[in-house]
């Protein structure tokens, strides 16, 4: 968060030794801590769901075997697997070091998470005004423009969906993302910085080699969100940039071949081939259903984009919005859906203008007043239809807020099933959570580079045999025998196969874990 104002006031008495200076927070870093502390206990509160269980088990893998861990939730090799990122290695050897398991890291990480996120939104403020209140408003507009539809993806900053990614590689990603274009800002509009490099050699280029290793750091951790910082820091260069001599075409090469280079040299996996990999496109097409609902109280910020295009066509935000919004319509265009991956990055633009706007001191013109009553009625809706739900306590709830979603525990399973150990598993719940506290999935839930696409489907179809109804004994016992399946996590409404034996049941779901086979 940015730093805190100094004062000077008449000296009087020890004060006078210090020179009259008085520290004063400024108003983000109140808002900001507040914000740190509300949203860190609203994410310890609510039980993690939907891809924590993938991120925790990528944990427990890399606190088994840091050098060479398996696959995720898989029994198989983990080789070029894109989940065994820098930011996934420092968890797991965390892990290793504290004994913590995979759901205790990630609950450590959203905090941190956070504490980077806020940080850097506060250095991007800066970099765009000095408007004390500017980042303040910015935090408000990026956590309640959104939709009168709940949008709940990683990735996505609402209130609500903070609750469930605080402690995801793209929250940590994202804030490296705003570290990196108020950095880009500040070096593409100081000329100052552009000196001739002479006796000194290349001292000159250290800042730009520093920028580049965190553009390298963002692809690594997660590919899809540099996308999006690539196309924002561009857009702050081309806007901001305005000499281009030699020395300044040099630097930002070096930049840029740094930040190919740190990523080139990660030795888990080899995120360039990613470029061609369209398996979790199919995936990813349902972010483009019904935007308008997940996003239209962003439009609010239009008028404030505007008027900064009409200032200047060259404005890094309205050029950061430009980017975007062709990346995501590339995504569906061309069928490659995992594009609009970055929509939520896409609404910065329009997010920070209107709170760089409405931060301008008073008296305000009547266009200004007409914007400020337009945004705050646009955040008031957004909270009360969708994140009010994610920081008012049930208990203190007047109206029946919707609440995050609430997925059941499985320690009651796991304690029985051995590390490693492999479950077939019906239930959705089960099959994205099971695998975070150490087994492994006869067919894992989620495409992944480590494992062929046809192979993870023909596993799929495999369990989906294995589950039939109309499957035999021998055509179970055969599957079981080939993926080395030791257990099975039946909902309620799966009989139990006569040849497996039941070991335990949750009261809460009704799920049964059975033991089968001996292999």
């Amino acid at each position: 968060m940015s730093t805190g104002v100094l004062v000077r006031r008449p000296a009087r008495g020890a004060t006078a030794l210090r020179g009259g200076r008085v520290w004063r927070p400024t108003p983000y870093q109140v808002f900001g801590l507040l914000f740190w502390l509300v949203m860190s206990l609203a994410y310890w509160r609510v039980p993690q769901c939907c891809d924590a269980g993938q991120h925790a088990a990528v944990v427990e893998r890399l606190k088994d075997r840091l050098v060479h861990p398996r696959h995720p939730t898989g029994d198989l090799p983990g080789t070029g697997s894109p989940y065994y990122s820098p930011y996934a290695v420092a968890e797991g050897a965390f892990a290793r070091v504290t004994g913590l398991t995979g759901w205790e890291v990630l609950r450590v990480a959203g905090p941190v998470n956070l504490l980077v996120l806020l940080t850097g939104i506060g250095r991007f403020t800066r970099a765009l005004t000095p408007r004390p209140w500017a980042p303040v408003l910015a935090l408000a507009a990026m956590t309640l423009l959104w939709g009168t539809e709940r949008a709940w993806w990683s990735g996505y900053l609402g209130l609500m969906s903070m609750t469930g990614n605080l402690g995801y590689p793209s929250t940590f990603a994202i804030g490296l993302g705003f570290w990196a274009w108020a950095l880009t800002g500040t070096r593409a509009r100081d000329a100052r910085r552009v000196r001739y490099v002479g006796p000194s050699g290349l001292r000159g280029f250290t800042g730009y080699v520093t920028l580049g290793a965190l553009y390298g750091l963002i692809l690594l951790v997660h590919p899809i969100t540099s996308v999006a910082a690539v196309a924002g820091g561009a857009a702050f260069v081309v806007g901001w940039q305005r000499e281009w001599r030699a020395a300044v075409t040099a630097r930002w090469a070096v930049a840029g071949a740094v930040a190919l280079l740190v990523a080139a040299a990660w030795p888990y996996f080899d995120v360039f081939a990613l470029a061609g990999d369209g398996s979790v496109d199919a995936m990813h097409r349902r972010l483009y259903d019904g935007p308008a609902g997940h996003f239209w109280l962003a439009l609010a910020g239009v008028p404030a984009l505007w008027a900064r295009g009409r200032r200047s066509a060259r404005d890094p935000l309205v050029l950061m919005f430009a980017l975007e919004c062709a990346v995501v319509a590339y995504g569906f265009v061309s069928g490659h859906y995992t594009y609009g991956r970055i929509l939520g990055l896409a609404l910065v633009p329009l997010q920070f203008a209107a709170a760089v706007e409405l931060a301008a001191p008073r008296p305000w013109r009547a266009g200004r007043r007409v914007l400020g009553a337009v945004v705050a009625g646009a955040a008031c809706l957004g909270f009360l239809t969708v994140q009010a739900g994610a920081v008012v306590p049930r208990a203190l709830d007047p109206v029946g807020f919707e609440a995050p979603p609430r997925w059941p525990s499985y320690d009651w399973a796991a304690r029985h099933i051995g590390p490693g150990e492999v479950v077939v598993t019906d239930g959705y719940y089960a099959v994205h959570a099971i695998a975070g506290y150490g087994p492994n999935l006869a067919a894992p839930a989620w495409p992944d580079a480590a494992l062929d696409e046809r192979e993870r489907l023909r596993r799929v179809n495999d369990v989906r045999a294995y589950l039939s109804p109309g499957s035999t004994r021998a055509e179970r016992v055969a599957i079981a025998h080939r993926y080395r399946v030791r257990w099975l996590l039946l909902t309620r409404w799966h009989p139990v196969p006569e040849e497996a034996v039941v070991v335990t049941w949750s009261r809460r779901t009704g799920e049964v874990l059975a033991r089968v086979g001996n292999h």
